[in-house]
């Protein structure tokens, strides 16, 4: 592809992006400034070019993130820096962690080999799509993988796993721009077209467990954080549209109105 690193990136999001726009991807308290540079570097070779990043541990921009990304600068240049991960993720309708399998969450599992196609896919069908990358030291957390509707595990070897940022998004890098003209998985949902944004997802989730903390069902109260994962996971894997969404959240506020005039009549 010739031309510059500026025009490259014009040409990716517009002319040669077929209907929706690539995946975005996140680093969720990334530390290093040369990690995000290599990343930057791994994802503008393989058509990549949203990056965003949630409270970077040294503050943005870094100046130790250029050397790394040699060349890849205005996907340095247009990286958007969010406080939250919920902030970072909130216009997405497809969401991946990618991170080792959670036993404790109930997410499911994609794997490399169909992961490039789905994603191609969405694509096509306009869908907005994005990964996860956690922070080097302690990676993802909980409650930024129960967002995710799949987790993507690397085929990594058992007695040495050891990929740091850079590479971990590489890899995913690499997926993405061999999966070109890959035809949809055998079995593919095209629900997310119609899905419901991760902000609408979330605004759910805090209105319903507004009502549960006020009808006291968080108990005991060292609990809640575990509780609150178990409810959001199963909703999240629901793919649940946007007027789904806004009737569930009706069933919420009729529920807690109900519940209102029964303590009025006690």
């Amino acid at each position: 592809m010739g031309g510059s690193v500026k025009d490259q990136l014009g040409r990716i999001h517009k002319a040669e992006t077929p209907i929706g726009a690539p995946p975005v991807v996140i680093l969720v308290n990334p530390q290093l400034g040369e990690n995000i540079g290599a990343a930057a570097r791994a994802m503008l070779n393989f058509g990549l070019t949203e990056l965003r990043l949630v409270a970077p541990r040294d503050g943005w921009p870094n100046p130790a993130s250029e050397a790394t990304a040699a060349g890849a600068i205005d996907v340095l240049t247009h990286a958007n820096v969010f406080e939250t991960t919920a902030e970072a993720v909130a216009d997405l309708k497809y969401l991946l962690a990618a991170t080792a399998r959670r036993r404790e969450l109930e997410i499911p599992v994609i794997g490399t080999g169909e992961v490039g196609a789905t994603l191609k896919a969405y694509q096509a069908n306009g869908t907005l799509t994005g990964i996860l990358f956690g922070a080097e030291k302690a990676g993802l957390k909980n409650e930024d993988v129960v967002l995710c509707n799949n987790i993507l595990t690397y085929p990594i070897n058992p007695a040495f796993h050891s990929l740091n940022l850079a590479q971990a998004v590489g890899v995913f890098s690499y997926i993405w721009g061999s999966a070109e003209g890959a035809p949809p998985p055998a079995v593919f949902d095209a629900a997310p077209a119609e899905a419901a944004s991760r902000e609408d997802l979330v605004r759910m989730f805090e209105h319903l467990e507004e009502e549960l903390e006020k009808a006291g069902f968080f108990f005991p109260a060292d609990k809640k954080t575990l509780m609150t994962r178990n409810i959001r996971a199963p909703f999240t894997r629901a793919n649940m549209t946007a007027q789904e969404v806004r009737t569930f959240r009706g069933i919420i506020k009729a529920l807690a109105k109900g519940r209102g005039r029964g303590q009025k009549n006690d």
